[in-house]
């Protein structure tokens, strides 16, 4: 990095693109080492068998797109960019801005033909809801700072941890931390803990929200300050904040267990004497970020991690863990199923999500149907927007989707297609719970942030209705010893719900 501060840098507008699409292809495959040794500890330390389960999924997902260097989740997210300019740095053209800059860069990752990544972004949110086929735009930060180099910090954030985001306007004598405990466990399972908790406070609402986004950036170090103590009203916060969410028993997945949050981020501005916005964003379990400098001597150089960083874990099936056969399952067989019991899917099961339901409800509404080549009758949905294939691969990454943004088709779906059940991640609302068991289906949870290793379990795919949706499209999947967890069983039982609880219970007697 430059050090002469008197003297003008020139970045050339092409390393300034080729870093931001590089860092984009990096952190898609590549979890920060950090993170990879939280949950390593987390792992070690887990007791629930769910839980425990669940982060080894994680892991191995981890190693695996670090090793195939493909997407560690099928929700390549939306880019975050933090772009700190020196004062005294110069361009080599000015024909873009770097909001354009940093957009160019995101079509070149995401349409990288070795890697593709999947394009959630959709123009026009409040109408017509259009992809736009290549990840922008981006959302885009700057700020002009004392120096002579440009500094970027860049995330790819999912949707379903983005959408848990939490903001409030307090009073000025209110509990942060216990806002925070009263809200965690409103937030469910969808943002994929264990991750990090990013707070900003101060400011104005839009400053709160900006700074818990940036404060997500930072590395995982909450271990080495509970070690050497806190000494700030910041690092007493995420101390504070950090036990109490972890005393919920949410735990890996919403399944309950002793970790639900990796670390607490705090920071903070001044603000008006009346008030005390705060806003909370949770990081999920596909955390992707990386920090880099331009000093003008080239392009940013991000050098990969070494595989020795990941534990050497392997999974094993549990004394409840059941084969079934999707093909030939019975109803009397999934009556059999119990609220945590494990199962390995083989055969055939259909995806839809958000669109596709959508377009679902207006074909039986209207009258006109399900569309030729699709019957639900006996079968499963899956949750899912898989990434495009490469090279000889059935399908790209295919993790699931959040779940409870398909509560509100459930019924519809269990009442007129004889569909048997639903595959996807995080809880279902208590009146979706109620329609499972009034109608005798199933809800199973595949683990979210599991994307890699769950699309080696698909062995065939095919595009069966509304391809013009892209990855919305619904898909027939051919699946071998898939793994998943019974959510909420024929009963209406809830592992959602009673695995929190009952880890919930284990840590306050723990403490005892």
């Amino acid at each position: 990095m430059s050090t002469n501060s008197s003297a003008s840098v020139v970045i050339k507008q092409a390393d300034f693109i080729e870093s931001i699409a590089d860092s984009l292809q990096y952190i898609s495959y590549y979890h920060p080492k950090d993170f990879v040794d939280a949950m390593a500890k987390a792992y070690d330390r887990e007791e629930s068998a769910a839980a425990k389960d669940a982060i080894a999924q994680i892991l191995i997902n981890s190693r695996m797109s670090a090793e195939g260097k493909r997407p560690l989740c099928q929700d390549t997210g939306i880019v975050t960019t933090f772009v700190k300019i020196g004062m005294a740095v110069q361009w080599d053209k000015t024909d873009m801005t770097v909001q354009e800059m940093v957009d160019q860069g995101v079509r070149q990752a995401y349409l990288n033909p070795d890697n593709p990544l999947r394009a959630s972004i959709v123009a026009d949110p409040a109408g017509t809801r259009k992809n736009t086929r290549d990840n922008t735009p981006s959302v885009v930060h700057i700020d002009m700072v004392p120096g002579d180099h440009i500094e970027v910090m860049i995330a790819a954030k999912g949707g379903g941890s983005e959408n848990k985001s939490k903001m409030v306007m307090l009073n000025p004598s209110d509990d942060i931390a216990a806002w925070v405990e009263k809200t965690l466990p409103t937030m469910g399972a969808g943002w994929c803990p264990p991750g990090m908790l990013g707070i900003g406070i101060g400011g104005t609402a839009e400053k709160a929200a900006v700074l818990a986004k940036e404060s997500l950036m930072d590395p995982v170090d909450i271990h080495e300050l509970m070690e050497r103590g806190a000494e700030t009203t910041e690092e007493k916060l995420r101390l504070d904040i950090f036990e109490r969410a972890n005393s919920t028993g949410i735990g890996a997945q919403g399944l309950g267990g002793l970790t639900t949050v990796l670390d607490i981020k705090v920071k903070s501005v001044p603000t008006h004497a009346a008030s005390k916005p705060v806003v909370m964003i949770p990081n999920c379990a596909a955390t992707r970020h990386v920090h880099f400098h331009l000093d003008g001597t080239g392009p940013a150089d991000l050098s990969p991690p070494s595989l020795a960083d990941w534990p050497e874990i392997t999974r094993e099936a549990g004394e409840n863990t059941h084969r079934v056969d999707l093909d030939n399952v019975t109803q009397a067989e999934i009556e059999t199923w119990k609220s945590g019991d494990t199962l390995l899917l083989n055969g055939k099961m259909l995806t839809g999500r958000d669109a596709a339901h959508k377009r679902i409800q207006t074909l039986i509404e209207s009258g006109e149907g399900l569309p030729e080549g699709v019957d639900f009758t006996g079968k499963f949905i899956y949750y899912v927007g898989p990434v495009d294939p490469v090279g000889n691969e059935v399908v790209g990454p295919a993790g699931p989707t959040t779940a409870t943004r398909m509560d509100k088709f459930t019924d519809l779906m269990l009442e007129k297609t004889g569909l048997m059940g639903m595959i996807g991640k995080s809880e279902r609302g208590p009146q979706t719970v109620e329609s499972i068991k009034k109608h005798k289906a199933v809800y199973l949870m595949a683990v979210g942030g599991a994307a890699y290793l769950v699309s080696k379990a698909i062995k065939k795919s095919r595009v069966v209705a509304f391809e013009d949706l892209g990855m919305e499209a619904i898909y027939e999947f051919d699946v071998q010893d898939m793994p998943v967890t019974v959510a909420v069983d024929t009963q209406g039982i809830n592992a959602h719900e009673t695995g929190p609880a009952i880890w919930k219970v284990n840590i306050a007697n723990a403490k005892s």
